[in-house]
């Protein structure tokens, strides 16, 4: 990807986080692989709304800038997810509130409530507790991210990936807005969860379009 591009693409993506609500101050990171051994990342200590494309550090596959500037201390959780996921180009970690609000409260988001975290999604697990901003980040999602191309880090936040980064906003859309949902419902009521045959029919329906698609659906 050509590198001007790929800036423009990564500070869009940072402007419509923080518009969303999906980060605030200084909070929340993304990165970018261009190819193997330049990846690009938003700065630490610059809030998302600020960051302009100039900012962005270009660093090698081991987190090591190749020109100067301070790399998010949450690098190592991306790096892992490069190591693990080949496929992966885009990832974004943000801290959308509806998320932890039910981290916090130690409800899941079930796969069993809503078609459309079935069909696009799938299950998404929530990593361990791991200290904000250390290694620690890397080996909670180690043994998920594999499998998982959304995950709840337990009251923290989110880490979504995609082929794109594109794809991995979406997918952060999509998990802000189930939670939102899911909460909401709560607050009247009790959810109820779809059939078993219902959720068979959609999690075919799912894989067909997978297929077509020639993605491989992780659930």
């Amino acid at each position: 990807m050509n590198e001007d591009i790929a800036r423009q693409q990564v500070i869009t993506i940072a402007h419509r986080m923080y518009d969303r609500g999906f980060v605030v101050a200084t909070d929340g990171n993304i990165s970018l692989r261009l190819e193997p051994g330049r990846i690009l990342f938003t700065p630490g200590g610059i809030s998302l709304c600020d960051t302009r494309e100039d900012d962005l550090l270009l660093c090698d596959s081991s987190g090591k800038p190749l020109e100067g500037g301070r790399i998010t201390s949450e690098a190592p959780m991306h790096l892992e997810t490069y190591r693990l996921r080949p496929d992966v180009n885009g990832i974004i970690h943000a801290h959308p509130p509806y998320t932890v609000a039910l981290s916090l409260a130690g409800i899941t988001i079930d796969d069993n409530l809503l078609p459309e975290v079935i069909m696009s999604t799938g299950r998404i697990p929530t990593a361990p507790f791991a200290t904000p901003s250390t290694p620690e980040g890397a080996n909670a999602i180690r043994g998920l991210i594999e499998k998982h191309d959304t995950i709840i880090l337990d009251r923290h936040g989110s880490l979504t990936v995609g082929r794109t980064l594109q794809e991995a906003f979406y997918r952060l859309e999509r998990l802000e807005f189930s939670a939102r949902v899911i909460l909401i419902a709560m607050t009247v009521g009790k959810p109820e969860s779809l059939t078993t045959e219902e959720i068979r029919k959609i999690r075919e329906s799912a894989a067909t379009r997978h297929r077509l698609l020639g993605l491989k659906m992780r659930i």
